[in-house]
């Protein structure tokens, strides 16, 4: 049999334990245990019992901190700080989900006239979904699905990235563990063509995808055939947007934190540093001294990352835009760098950048900025720091974008809503929005 899910150290390109895909067979006894779940349990418990058990998926993620950790530093190459961070925040998104579970999905009453009668929407689950996750934040992507999914009544059928295998294993465990009935998670190692089937079953209710445009658009058309809803959040090329600051160091220090934060792997990390004019040389100079400051000390997710990475910029450099960098790649170890002079007829004017590199522009004015940062296919994060608060929320406004933090980086939150625009994809994940995405906002009308 084919072996396509592995642990493949990106440190060492060493093979650790490989685990055969999923047979038809598998899948199909992972449809049938969670139809059957949700048949079963999901009708059967409370939100409190449910709640209950997601607070326990969170206590079990905090104690088992160190051992989930270590298997994400083999899997993809994170730092051990950072990878203890993401065990933390998914704990810190279970326990917000078991939190407020009663609260959000509390009946909803609707005001009549007097006289006609009473009227309300109550929440309920649609049934299994597929989630389709990513390797760069291997616990933190499956909280924020799996958690509000789970308190509402959904049950979850779980394809992690081949390269993630072991952490997948884990998470699965936990859940088990933590007391969820056979079928209310359930983790597989699927292939594409797998994948395709499920979504198309008549049992799995809706997708959630968060991964690349191509894989992206993928999913949507097989789901917008099967008439399944889908989430999708998709790349990003997030603008950092500096036009006015009392202390350009901390500026300087905020936009390294933005952009190399996993190595650089995020889809919402700054990636496009716009800065006024009369900022830019001061900015680009300490920005630069901080980003070649920067140890290659971790790897990208894989060498193939690497290698992706790489050839994008040199056809930025082919197309005339000027490198600064402190070293050269190194099987999977990419050194920090910055690209300036990309133009818009550049290639890499209009693509993600996934590693440690930052583009840097200059906009000699606050529209010329706002035009910068919206000139994109993509619309996740952005970033604006400026001493001026009308002016922050004056280009807030204008940015085409789902999420905007001011003067902050490494903000985010279990109770803010993450998700984009354009090409970055639709839907919510998080906060309150997190959890409606895949209920039942049925109506309740009574007459007198």
């Amino acid at each position: 049999m084919t072996t396509e899910y592995a642990v493949v150290d990106p440190s060492t390109s060493e093979q650790g334990h490989s685990y055969p895909t999923a047979t038809a067979e598998t899948i199909e006894a992972a449809l049938a245990s969670a139809a059957q779940a949700h048949r079963d349990w999901s009708r059967g418990s409370t939100v409190a019992e449910r709640a209950a058990l997601v607070h326990r998926v969170a206590e079990l993620h905090t104690q088992r901190r160190d051992e989930l950790a270590a298997i994400i530093v083999r899997e993809m190459g994170k730092p051990t700080e950072e990878a203890l961070e993401e065990v933390d925040f998914a704990a810190a998104i279970y326990a917000y989900y078991a939190d407020h579970a009663a609260a959000f999905l509390a009946d909803e009453p609707i005001d009549l006239p007097a006289g006609t009668g009473t009227a309300l929407v109550r929440r309920s689950s649609v049934g299994p979904l597929l989630g389709i996750m990513p390797w760069n934040f291997p616990y933190y992507q499956v909280a924020r699905f799996a958690g509000p999914n789970l308190v509402a009544g959904n049950t979850i059928v779980l394809k992690h990235a081949p390269q993630c295998p072991e952490s997948a294993a884990a998470i699965e465990t936990i859940f088990h563990e933590a007391g969820f009935p056979t079928g209310a998670y359930v983790n597989i190692y699927a292939t594409n063509e797998q994948v395709a089937e499920i979504i198309a079953d008549p049992r799995i209710q809706g997708v959630s995808l968060t991964g690349s445009e191509r894989a992206g658009a993928a999913v949507a058309e097989i789901a917008g055939r099967n008439l399944k809803k889908v989430v999708l959040e998709l790349g990003g090329s997030d603008p950092f947007i500096l036009l006015s600051t009392d202390d350009i160091d901390a500026a300087a220090d905020a936009a390294v934190e933005a952009r190399v934060y996993n190595t650089g792997q995020a889809c919402n990390a700054g990636k496009r540093f716009i800065v006024a004019d009369h900022l830019y040389d001061d900015f680009l100079s300490a920005f630069t001294a901080k980003i070649l400051a920067i140890p290659t000390e971790s790897p990208l997710s894989s060498l193939q990352a690497a290698q992706r990475l790489a050839e994008q910029v040199q056809r930025a450099v082919d197309g005339g835009a000027i490198l600064h960098t402190n070293g050269e790649p190194d099987g999977a170890f990419y050194p920090a760098g910055i690209l300036t002079d990309v133009t818009p007829d550049n290639d890499v004017f209009t693509e993600e950048l996934f590693g440690p590199v930052a583009m840097v522009f200059k906009a000699d004015s606050e529209q010329a900025a706002i035009d910068l940062a919206n000139q994109t296919p993509y619309g996740l994060g952005s970033y604006v720091f400026t001493t001026d608060p009308d002016q922050a929320q004056r280009v807030a406004d204008q940015l085409d974008v789902g999420m905007v933090f001011v003067n902050g980086v490494g903000a985010d939150g279990a109770e803010l809503p993450f998700g984009g625009v354009k090409r970055s994809g639709f839907g919510r994940e998080l906060g309150r929005y997190g959890i409606e995405e895949f209920v039942n906002k049925k109506l309740i009308r009574s007459l007198p």
